[in-house]
């Protein structure tokens, strides 16, 4: 019985020796998958250059060390060379928090190869390789990498491709963590889309018979819908509006009072004060409502009148406007001597849009 005692110790002192020679079996850490991957591209369409947001989770006893690298191998139909795409081109940036749409971003330092906290980024075929030199990114955190325009001072972009259902960016590298994201390109991303929107101007005139009644010169007249006023009224309206990207000119013409040959002089193109004694025919206009405005010399405090020789421009928008209503007031001064007579005349008021 001693023998056997003796053989069994001899035999698990020996097992123990062997153990504390060889160590306990390490326990290597295994690579994980990637979590919430997406690539964001601006353009699917084939052959067509395109902007790349690429996103991905790395695994809660992941992230990258220092000195790691992460690669990203485009599938064969990605173009990475007709535009030369390079470090450049790229933005790397590490995400506050594990969700890809509500972290905020602390961009990485790249240039062509690492040192320190730089990182490096390099394109070698298909391949890009973005190589920690001194930083590292936190596990559990979501990491991404902007590649063209979308980077800042992107200049170059990857192109797409012809149409295929299954191409595909496969992310890697020492950092130990892998996954794919899968991508559609397509013949045609775009949908062309028309409309027609009617052109539109509306002009209207409140009243088409206006008076001055029995005119004196010892005091000013103004039309109105009666016999006249010896008080400034106003005589009507007119209102216009349109949506014509360059708006619109109402226009008035027609000779100034006139009876049989003998005229009551019409102010002309400047704006003038009612000077009671001579002879005076005018119109001032004020405005309101939309984005109209009074023409000079129409739109001060006196009255003009040039139309007799051609039509005269009175009130304008520049642009589409909402209706504006123009006020018309209308003078008219005699002299001792203006010849007698029944006066009147006929004006023609226009609106014309631009489109």
């Amino acid at each position: 019985m001693k023998n056997k005692y003796t053989n069994a110790v001899a035999k698990i002192s020996a097992i123990a020796l062997v153990v504390v020679a060889f160590g306990f079996p390490s326990l290597a850490v295994q690579a994980a998958s990637l979590t919430s991957l997406s690539d964001n591209m601006t353009r699917l369409a084939e052959n067509t250059a395109s902007d790349h947001d690429i996103r991905f989770v790395t695994p809660s006893g992941g992230g990258v060390a220092a000195g790691e690298t992460i690669t990203l191998t485009f599938s064969a139909d990605f173009d990475l060379a007709t535009n030369t795409v390079a470090f450049g081109d790229i933005d790397f940036a590490e995400g506050s928090s594990n969700d890809c749409t509500t972290a905020t971003w602390t961009e990485k330092t790249l240039a062509g190869t690492p040192s320190g906290t730089t990182w490096g980024a390099a394109i070698s075929g298909q391949v890009l390789t973005i190589t920690s030199g001194s930083d590292t990114v936190t596990a559990d955190r979501c990491v991404r990498i902007l590649i063209g325009t979308n980077a800042s001072g992107g200049a170059n972009r990857i192109v797409n491709g012809p149409e295929d259902d299954d191409d595909t960016i496969a992310i890697a590298g020492t950092f130990g963590d892998t996954g794919t994201i899968t991508v559609d390109i397509i013949a045609d991303d775009t949908v062309d889309i028309t409309a027609t929107v009617n052109q539109s101007i509306s002009f209207t005139i409140s009243d088409n018979d206006i008076e001055f009644g029995t005119l004196s010169s010892g005091a000013a007249k103004y039309a109105d819908n009666a016999a006249g006023d010896t008080s400034e009224v106003e005589a009507h309206t007119l209102t216009a509006g349109t949506n014509a990207t360059s708006g619109y000119i109402i226009y008035v013409s027609g000779a100034t009072l006139t009876s049989g040959s003998d005229t009551i002089t019409a102010i002309g193109g400047t704006n003038t004060a009612s000077s009671p004694g001579s002879e005076q025919f005018g119109i001032r206009f004020t405005a309101s409502g939309g984005s109209g405005t009074v023409s000079a010399p129409y739109a001060a405090a006196g009255f003009a009148y040039d139309g007799a020789s051609a039509a005269d421009e009175v009130a304008s928008s520049t642009g589409p406007s909402a209706t504006t209503t123009y006020s018309a007031r209308y003078l008219a001064n005699i002299a001792a001597l203006t010849e007698a007579g029944s006066y009147s005349t006929t004006l023609t008021y226009t609106a014309t849009a631009t489109y």
